[in-house]
């Protein structure tokens, strides 16, 4: 069965909507989307519906995942998907998932990570980064120092520890507005980088 066609379960803005109520900033940005992956992510036409929080979300977002940091933007993908995983939230497994295959050339990764990372065969950074930000997604109250202290002996700075909590974060917030206002994510993430 295929997923359902809406974009998200309340109305989303339309191209006419987005031309008028979108600045010009946010404009281009769509445009880059269109030229760069072929498509605006539904997430961002979600958005869209109130524009200061697209702004919001975008500069966030790009810190996050494309700003600099000691984690790479594969790391930050995976724990996108895994933070996801842990959540149900099929628009953010879908688009990130999409996104771990391209930065890792490897086509079934990203399906790995969501189903349960630890089948993958992952360096131990990885798997220490993973354990900690499943953790912090399913059990935050049980955060201690050694599960920060496992981080430090897989390699992690303190930057960098704070950076996989920032992301996860970030994710853990994203995908419980993507779940309550039911997003799809654009099908053309399902075949991309097979």
């Amino acid at each position: 069965m295929p997923q359902p066609n809406h974009v998200m379960a309340i109305h989303v803005p339309d191209d006419s909507d987005l031309e008028r109520n979108l600045n010009d900033r946010m404009r281009k940005y769509f445009a880059i989307c269109r030229t760069k992956i072929g498509f605006v992510p539904n997430v961002l036409k979600s958005y869209a519906i109130r524009p200061e929080k697209l702004a919001n979300f975008v500069n966030f977002y790009n810190e996050l995942m494309l700003g600099e940091s000691g984690l790479s933007k594969l790391e930050r993908e995976m724990i996108a998907v895994v933070v996801s995983s842990a959540n149900h939230c099929y628009y953010c497994i879908v688009a990130h998932g999409q996104a771990v295959r391209e930065l890792s050339g490897d086509p079934e990764l990203g399906e790995m990570l969501a189903a349960n990372y630890r089948v993958a065969d992952l360096e131990r950074r990885h798997v220490a980064m993973l354990d900690f930000v499943y953790k912090l997604t399913k059990e935050p109250e049980q955060i201690s120092d050694s599960d920060r202290q496992s981080l430090r002996e897989a390699g992690f700075t303190d930057n960098e520890m704070f950076d996989i909590a920032d992301v996860a974060g970030f994710f853990n917030m994203s995908n419980r507005v993507a779940i309550a206002m039911d997003m799809m994510p654009n099908r053309e993430y399902q075949g991309l980088n097979r």
